[in-house]
């Protein structure tokens, strides 16, 4: 998902759930339905901007790790492979709704609701009767999703923090190569977390998407910056490649593949962007020029990366940056624009979760209830980030659960469903068929790998807290 932003994400929601009740709102994730009459909808430019920054997020800076987990060869390679298919999955998706729009002469259905509609029109009299629980499970994955992003900003901040401040003084004028620092760490990681937390809290007190938009405007503005001094950073007097393995162990691999998957988060907003443009007509050409753009900067940052930095590659490459004030404040303006984005992406979960809460009580306890479940929402993830404080695996263990179902299994099982009645070719069942096998897979063996990884003894040098004690 994106680190850049989701604000179009809560705007294009707030839009549609202004006439919608509580219990409609909380039924949907994003709302995807036609825009406002009068209102004119997404220019082509608009809509590849926004596609792109749903795309381009936190999973960019880990993907370098990412390529030393495959190989300097297999990881480009196989990011190029994977990229291209999710964009087919992401194609298909838009395939199967708009088939479905026609069949049940709806103006939209979202990724939710195609899921649900396409269970109810199959063969299996199971499935039509329990069709309900694929919208839930959807609901549910996507949720999931945006919750792990906040827990992975929490880490992210933190092990940024910390080494700004524990390295602060240290930090020169001169931009040298990062080298190995002898410190003992000043105060734990989850300190600064904690530290964090009431910020985040009053942050996501503020509802008013007109607030939150003009936070997302600082968080794009920062961001952009610092990944401008990263890519100009990295580019600098690369060494030669020669002592870098082309191919990883295949348990590294695994990791790999769920870090890589990760970072495709934006197969849940296909639908909603193509619906809000002016001419959807056009969003293939969107599509492919702007997942086209997405996959070359993937492939270009975690390549370059990777042989910049070699085996001292961080869980971000922020961590690998020199320890000199201009760098030192790179992470400061990554961090802020983190900051900012996380009430952006805490709002689609809060939206379906804070309606059905405050429907269970009184009027005169919403308020009290809508904060409570807020506040009790981002002490969650903090949770969360507390006890798995690793950026790295935490990527690839959401990347391997979540994202593999949404990007793959899902929508290559959704066109089975709905085509299979009306002569799918046997091409095209095979391909789906090995699609969500590969998809179930990597689901499998990745989280395995990213939860066996987990339960083993944090080694500081290898791990993201800071990655500077020895």
């Amino acid at each position: 998902m994106s680190l850049l932003g989701r604000d179009y994400n809560s705007e294009l929601n707030s839009l549609d759930n202004r006439s919608q009740s509580p219990s409609e709102s909380s039924s949907s994730i994003t709302s995807e339905n036609v825009h406002p009459a009068g209102e004119a909808g997404l220019s082509t430019m608009q809509t590849l901007i926004h596609l792109l920054k749903c795309n381009i997020g936190t999973g960019l800076l880990g993907l370098p790790l990412a390529m030393k987990n495959a190989g300097l060869l297999v990881g480009p390679v196989s990011l190029l492979a994977i990229g291209v298919l999710t964009v087919h999955c992401m194609v298909i998706l838009l395939n199967c709704a708009q088939h479905l729009s026609q069949r049940l002469q709806k103006t939209f259905v979202n990724y939710e609701e195609a899921t649900m509609y396409s269970l109810e029109t199959c063969p299996n009299t199971w499935l039509r009767a329990h069709a309900v629980w694929g919208r839930y499970t959807v609901s549910f994955l996507l949720i999931i999703t945006q919750l792990g992003f906040c827990s992975v900003y929490f880490m992210f901040m933190a092990d940024n923090l910390q080494q700004m401040v524990e390295e602060a003084h240290v930090t020169s004028n001169i931009c040298q190569p990062r080298k190995t620092l002898a410190l003992t760490p000043i105060l734990d990681i989850r300190f600064y977390m904690l530290t964090i937390l009431p910020f985040l809290i009053l942050l996501v007190f503020i509802q008013n998407l007109k607030v939150l938009s003009v936070f997302s405007t600082l968080a794009s503005i920062t961001t952009v910056g610092s990944m401008a001094l990263i890519l100009e950073y990295i580019m600098q007097g690369i060494p030669y490649p020669s002592n870098l393995p082309l191919m990883a162990n295949w348990k590294t691999f695994l990791l790999f593949f769920g870090t890589a998957i990760f970072t495709f988060e934006g197969v849940g907003m296909v639908l909603p962007l193509k619906n809000q443009m002016t001419h959807p007509q056009q969003f293939s050409f969107v599509l492919y020029l702007g997942m086209s753009i997405v996959i070359i900067l993937y492939i270009f940052l975690g390549t370059l990366g990777y042989m910049k930095f070699g085996s001292d590659t961080q869980a971000s490459i922020t961590l690998n940056l020199p320890n000199c004030w201009l760098y030192q404040s790179v992470k400061l303006m990554y961090s802020i624009g983190i900051f900012f984005t996380y009430a952006l992406q805490f709002h689609i979960p809060a939206e379906i979760i804070i309606p059905f809460a405050v429907s269970q009580v009184s009027e005169s306890w919403a308020l009290f209830v809508d904060l409570s479940v807020r506040s009790a929402l981002v002490c969650l993830t903090c949770v969360s980030a507390i006890l798995i404080p690793r950026l790295d695996l935490v990527i690839s263990l959401l990347g391997s659960v979540s994202s593999s179902a949404l990007a793959l299994i899902i929508p290559a099982l959704l066109e089975i469903v709905i085509f299979y009645s009306e002569d799918m070719s046997c091409v095209t069942l095979a391909k789906d068929i090995m699609i969500s096998i590969l998809g179930l897979l990597g689901c499998i063996f990745g989280t395995y790998q990213a939860l066996y990884e987990l339960t083993q003894p944090i080694n500081h040098s290898m791990a993201n807290s800071t990655g500077v004690y020895a």
